[in-house]
């Protein structure tokens, strides 16, 4: 009797400045997989043009380990295109699954065996972690992260959990419909949504980082929030449409109350204050209008540049 093939999983590490945290998450995510039994496990190091030691320590761990392999980008092109490029390669290579995670282990390397399990017992797409608790999070960061997720929820056509982060465990049909969408500038959670899929969640606490700093700033956060709504939401244009109507309709109202009401009582003599409040009042909506208008038709223009989502410097993949 046939011994029975292992299935393979890759494992898609995006780094950028994590010099002080690939061997110690090499070390530990090692000690987790080991012990799980019927999958052979690689290692895809995608460096997003770090800045310290990052990607020599990378080809250092791929020197003493065949198991692990790395590609480093020409410059920094951001978290998204690192794990495009990661999820690519575990297409490229046909595993049979591919597992996302951060280098700051502030995704426990220990929920992958529990997301083998749950796949072979639920038999789903996908499973994948998110947060209930932001315990050592700022409170501002925390409080945006709920009303982010409520927004979202509410006006675009896809669902995110509350809490989902990228760590997550997708079989060879998910990766595929995924690295088929290469449109440029990505939001990931929405395209795991808007995939679809049978997706099974595994909950965890937050855990804090094991060395340096957060990359994200509250600034960065709230622009990575909005290139996501843009992406997945048409609600912003169409209140647009419905707030300009209104307008209309009101205009139109106040106008024939204004012209019977001077042929009733006669013309009256305009107000200085109201002209000028309502000039900067409509100023202003018009400008707004214009700036939602602007960024939409702003990432169709660069989407229409076909620019590539990243660009590769090394890799021990093309070898």
């Amino acid at each position: 009797m046939s011994e029975k093939k292992s299935r393979m999983i890759d494992i898609i590490v995006p780094c950028y400045n994590e010099g002080r945290n690939i061997d110690i998450f090499f070390d530990d995510v090692q000690a987790v997989v080991s012990g799980i039994e019927g999958y052979e496990f690689s290692y895809i190091f995608v460096d997003d043009g770090s800045e310290d030691s990052s990607f020599d320590n990378i080809k250092e761990i791929a020197a003493e380990n065949d198991c692990v392999h790395y590609i480093s980008f020409s410059r920094n092109f951001g978290k998204e295109a690192a794990m495009y490029a990661g999820l690519k390669a575990a297409n490229d290579r046909a595993s049979d699954f591919a597992v996302i995670i951060d280098a700051d282990l502030q995704h426990p390397p220990k929920l992958i065996e529990d997301m083998i399990r749950k796949i072979e017992e639920t038999g789903c797409d996908s499973c994948a972690a998110r947060r209930v608790t932001r315990k050592g999070e700022p409170r501002v960061r925390s409080i945006f992260a709920r009303a982010f997720y409520k927004i979202m929820n509410r006006y675009s056509d896809i669902e995110i959990i509350d809490g989902a982060v990228d760590f997550r465990l997708m079989n060879r049909k998910m990766i595929k419909a995924i690295v088929s969408m290469p449109e440029n500038q990505r939001f990931s959670k929405g395209i795991f949504a808007w995939v679809g899929f049978h997706t099974e969640w595994i909950e965890f606490e937050n855990v804090e980082r094991i060395s340096g700093e957060s990359k994200w700033s509250v600034w960065g956060l709230t622009k990575y929030a909005i290139a996501g709504f843009i992406d997945f939401a048409a609600s912003p244009l169409k209140a647009i449409g419905v707030f300009g109507g209104l307008t209309t309709l009101g205009s139109a109202i106040y106008l024939i109350i204004e012209i019977l009401k001077t042929l009733i009582v006669g013309k009256d003599v305009p107000g200085y204050a109201s002209i000028i409040c309502l000039i900067l009042f409509f100023g202003g909506l018009v400008t707004a209008v214009l700036s939602i208008m602007g960024e939409y038709i702003g990432r169709m223009y660069m989407e229409t540049k076909g620019r590539p989502i990243y660009i590769e410097k090394e890799s021990d993949l093309d070898e």
